[in-house]
């Protein structure tokens, strides 16, 4: 049971604009890449001041090898005779449903969750996610680091078992909750993001063979491990039909027509990141000028090419979290 680790509750009334509902959630998954697969998920659902009205947790059969088992503990043996996703997908859909999708780091775990209900050719019932990551740099908490153990060892929060995602969850929930309150005592604008549902999964020939030789028992793999699919764009990058309106001016919007690089890896996968700067009205650039607007990077002292010559130019740098609250609020072309 969560314990109420938040100070006197502020005498401000809570903000009008506020979500009536939130699914704090983590998932544990194969890996990282965007053909790998959720594990097992875990949800506390919280009512809209934050109280916990109920959690749940499953264990999710990814019809290929676990991955990082040093990690997060579950092995092959220990997932066989679990459902597969398709089979908890309702009601792992029931318990998103009408709520914000709370997690940290959350565009890693949307992304996941949205890529299994596109395999199963279904879309997940989330409209908005908040990052708990972002909230925290909007309240301006002294955290060393952006780590959940942080987070948690600042709202004197213990992990049990980090990694599991039923304890990561419950750790999630009890760190929010505070932070929700400060937000709202001081009126601050959540940082919410809208979720929009992927779709573009699609089947190889070798993936529909492989299902059709497989089962619930071999699972069809093929040899490395992997079922062969295909993720792909679900339609072709247009050109940007705005000018370039100039660098971003950190702690400003971004503006249509703004010229914006990549460099390194991204939890998001990079082609999903770059169509969503492109459907909010930048033009995605393959390399750094001096007209390139910013560089996105997790990592600016790399060492990369494009890193080296954003030094050079001056040119801005955020990193993905950064990058992916500036997408929410981009402002339009002059005209």
């Amino acid at each position: 049971m969560l314990e109420d680790r938040t100070p006197e509750a502020s005498t401000a009334p809570w903000p009008a604009a506020y979500p009536q509902g939130y699914a704090v959630v983590d998932v544990e998954t194969t890996g990282l890449a965007r053909d790998d697969r959720i594990i097992s998920a875990a949800v506390y659902r919280l009512d809209a001041r934050g109280e916990v009205e109920d959690h749940w947790y499953t264990l999710v059969n990814p019809e290929r090898d676990p991955g990082p088992v040093w990690l997060h503990g579950l092995t092959g043996d220990a997932l066989e005779g679990a459902p597969l996703f398709p089979e908890i997908a309702e009601e792992f859909a029931a318990r998103l449903a009408g709520r914000v999708l709370v997690a940290h780091n959350a565009v890693f775990d949307w992304q996941m969750i949205a890529r299994e209900y596109a395999r199963a050719g279904r879309e997940a019932p989330v409209r908005q996610r908040l990052c708990t990551i972002a909230l925290a740099k909007a309240l301006g908490l002294p955290l060393p680091n952006h780590k959940l153990e942080s987070l948690a060892a600042h709202f004197g929060v213990v992990q049990r078992r980090a990694h599991h995602a039923l304890d990561d969850a419950r750790v999630l929930a009890e760190a929010f909750r505070p932070s929700l309150r400060a937000a709202a005592a001081s009126a601050l604008r959540l940082p919410l993001l809208e979720c929009l549902p992927l779709t573009e999964w699609s089947d190889g020939p070798a993936a529909r063979d492989g299902r059709r030789s497989g089962g619930r028992g071999g699972h069809g793999l093929s040899a490395g491990g992997h079922r062969p699919t295909a993720w792909n764009r679900s339609k072709k990058r247009p050109p940007c039909p705005f000018p370039n309106p100039g660098r971003y001016v950190p702690g400003e919007r971004l503006k249509q027509g703004m010229r914006v690089a990549f460099s390194g890896d991204t939890s998001v996968e990079r082609e999903l990141l770059e169509d969503r700067a492109t459907e909010a009205g930048l033009h995605v650039a393959g390399s750094i000028s001096r007209l390139t607007s910013l560089l996105v990077t997790n990592d600016p002292d790399s060492g990369t090419s494009k890193t080296v010559k954003a030094r050079q130019f001056g040119t801005p740098v955020v990193d993905e979290a950064a990058f992916g609250q500036l997408l929410g609020d981009v402002e339009p072309a002059d005209g």
